[in-house]
């Protein structure tokens, strides 16, 4: 695939996670979150490490998709992808602003080291 392809895909994955974690299915969920790590993970091994093409999702009118390329791409961008937990968490957009909120907490306590 193409980096606008695994791009789209992840926006489409996580677009999703949102629906099923709204219905509480968490098996479901779990199964997306694995398909959006092996997306995330092809973005990280290639030349140069292209996470930061996620950083095009941060305006995605889904809060789910934004709050996901945001903590997955924090070690690439870490200002820029804190900035945008940081919106999410002060929108109250539950459950993704307490999800954001959590995330920076742990950054901040040395808790959560993205790599």
């Amino acid at each position: 695939m193409n980096l606008a392809d695994l791009v789209q895909r992840f926006a489409v994955i996580t677009r999703e996670q949102d629906m099923v974690l709204l219905e509480g299915r968490m098996a479901k969920f779990n199964k997306l979150f694995e398909d959006m790590k092996k997306f995330h993970d092809e973005l990280k091994k290639r030349p140069g490490d292209q996470r930061r093409a996620l950083m095009q999702l941060y305006d995605f009118p889904n809060m789910q998709v934004r709050l996901q390329a945001s903590k997955l791409t924090l070690a690439v961008a870490p200002i820029e992808a804190r900035a945008q937990l940081a919106i999410i968490a002060a929108s109250r957009w539950i459950p993704q602003a307490d999800d954001a909120g959590m995330s920076l907490f742990n950054l901040d306590n040395g808790i959560f080291k993205p790599t």
